[in-house]
């Protein structure tokens, strides 16, 4: 089982973000946090990284329930999404799968959580 899925497109880096916002926004998502990893790495290491921002993605409603199936779970949230551009014009947008994450966790009540938001985030990536 791959700990994540993805999809490419083809557009302006800048326009993927946008696109995964809103697709992610579509099934219930907020954006937590945004980190821009190139600007990071440039400004903490000095060198130069393609750019790749980290879109911290929560659902209120599974974050509350997951929370209160196990109260550790805190530990593994947000869900990430990465947007990457992998060429000009090219652009990756993958997002963690909850089911592979959770799998060390035994409760079953938290897995079927993981199945709900696996299906929400593979539909905001396939709308994109």
């Amino acid at each position: 089982m791959s700990y994540y899925f993805s999809k490419t497109i083809s557009a302006p880096f800048d326009d993927a973000v946008e696109r995964a916002s809103t697709a992610l926004a579509g099934q219930g998502f907020g954006i937590l946090t945004q980190i821009d990893m190139s600007a990071t790495l440039k400004f903490k290491l000095g060198v130069e990284f393609r750019p790749y921002i980290v879109l911290g993605a929560c659902s209120p409603g599974f974050a509350h329930k997951a929370l209160e199936a196990e109260d550790k779970i805190g530990t593994m949230l947000p869900c990430n999404v990465i947007v990457q551009e992998l060429a000009p014009g090219k652009v990756e947008i993958a997002a963690v799968d909850p089911v592979a994450s959770m799998q060390a966790i035994t409760n079953p009540l938290l897995r079927e959580i993981a199945g709900l938001v696996q299906t929400k985030l593979k539909a905001a990536i396939e709308s994109i």
